[in-house]
């Protein structure tokens, strides 16, 4: 039996960074079960089925999106081999994605920002607006920069 996607040795230390990340960029924890005695299976199972949506993408010139877990997946209406491995920019309708890129470049400068907003689009063309999302940058173990990772709970169709 195949592994599940997310639970892959390398989305596991992905799962890891994106928790460890948002613990020092923001100071709490992104899932309050996941603590130093939890494997970082459990963790990565947990975080595959928050309630908050969160993805995150890689540091390229063109980021393209590394992990989603089922809240993402279910809200842009994609599995994870569509989802995940697409240009970023494309979650954000083409109007959208100039503000989108401000918003990352904040974040990139100040590690983090909270309260971001703006307009996203699924799979199907249909617009929803997200709020009160957390941006962050992503650190590998070495504490090396590798992307950024964003997180949010508050949405609703447009």
């Amino acid at each position: 039996m195949n592994e599940a996607a997310w639970l892959t040795p390398e989305r596991l230390a992905l799962a890891n960074a994106i928790l460890s990340s948002h613990q020092c960029a923001f100071g709490h924890p992104l899932l309050a079960g996941c603590t130093a005695d939890r494997s970082p299976r459990q963790c990565a199972q947990e975080l595959f089925i928050a309630t908050a949506a969160v993805l995150a993408h890689d540091g390229g010139a063109d980021p393209r999106l590394i992990y989603a877990n089922r809240t993402a997946l279910r809200l842009w209406r994609r599995d994870w081999d569509s989802l995940v491995g697409m240009p970023s920019r494309l979650t954000a309708p083409t109007d959208q994605r100039r503000s989108r890129s401000a918003a990352l470049n904040q974040a990139h400068a100040e590690e983090a920002i909270s309260g971001y907003r703006g307009i996203r689009i699924d799979s199907d063309g249909r617009r929803f607006q997200i709020q009160g999302a957390r941006v962050w940058s992503l650190r590998d173990g070495a504490g090396q920069a590798c992307g950024q990772a964003a997180s949010f709970e508050s949405w609703w169709w447009l």
